[in-house]
């Protein structure tokens, strides 16, 4: 099972939309099986596969030791694609990890993971926009990192940071790697396309794919889908799947 981790320190540019559409992308059209982890407490991706609930367990769960990772992975309507949900329970299980010295801390979840890694074919963990126990257990756990990014003017904000936090993590799980940032939400305009020709000349890897800005995103988080549910015809939908397809490829 390869682990992924979909991050970055500025809310707003799409991780969640990353991650739901890249998992179900992968088990409908290339027949993977696939756990997504929702490691965010306001529990988008959960919402996005159908699983948010405060009745159920979560990853809060996980974390705290109240529950194993069989226990709480649900099932969606695609039966390749399961989900560990998230609410803001997860606030909580972060501070209670913190103060429990007596027990590994960072590798938590990784352990967990270990448990079904023979069940999937790609674990995507979708991240929040901080760092936090529960992030670093995402980063320890995982083999590589992807950052989406919208180009802006706070765009690149965080970067440094975030690559400290990696480099970090490395010291605990030496096979993370970057596999790079992806542009999303963009649009052909001089800003997103000096932008992204920037981020391109600098030191970290990007993928070719851009993913276009559309109203469709907006939409979908009334329904409960993925784009390529929802829009598999849209702009965004047909270049997530041109992202897959160059994720799998490289």
């Amino acid at each position: 099972m390869k682990t992924i981790a979909v991050i970055n320190m500025k809310g707003g540019c799409a991780k969640t939309t990353t991650t739901v559409n890249m998992a179900h992308i992968l088990a409908k059209d290339y027949g993977k099986r696939v756990l997504v982890i929702d490691n965010d407490k306001q529990g988008n991706l959960s919402k996005a596969c159908g699983v948010w609930s405060y009745d159920n367990l979560s990853l809060a769960d996980i974390l705290t030791g109240e529950a194993g990772i069989t226990e709480v992975i649900q099932t969606t309507q695609n039966p390749l694609l399961n989900a560990v949900p998230a609410n803001m329970h997860l606030l909580t299980a972060n501070l209670m990890v913190i103060k429990d010295e007596e027990r590994e801390q960072a590798a938590i979840l990784k352990n967990q993971l270990e448990e079904v890694a023979d069940a999937y074919d790609y674990c995507i963990i979708d991240c929040p926009p901080d760092i936090n126990i529960s992030v670093i257990n995402a980063l320890v756990a995982a083999d590589e990192v992807i950052i989406p990014i919208k180009i802006d003017g706070y765009a690149f904000d965080g970067m440094d940071e975030l690559e400290e936090q990696i480099n970090n993590a490395k010291q605990l799980n030496p096979k993370l790697k970057l596999r790079g940032c992806l542009v999303t939400m963009f649009y052909n305009r001089d800003v997103c396309r000096q932008g992204e020709e920037w981020l391109q000349n600098q030191r970290y890897p990007v993928f070719k794919t851009h993913i276009r800005r559309t109203e469709k995103a907006d939409e979908v988080t009334f329904t409960n889908e993925s784009l390529m549910e929802y829009s598999p015809r849209s702009g965004a939908a047909r270049d997530y799947k041109a992202f897959v397809k160059e994720y799998l490829e490289v």
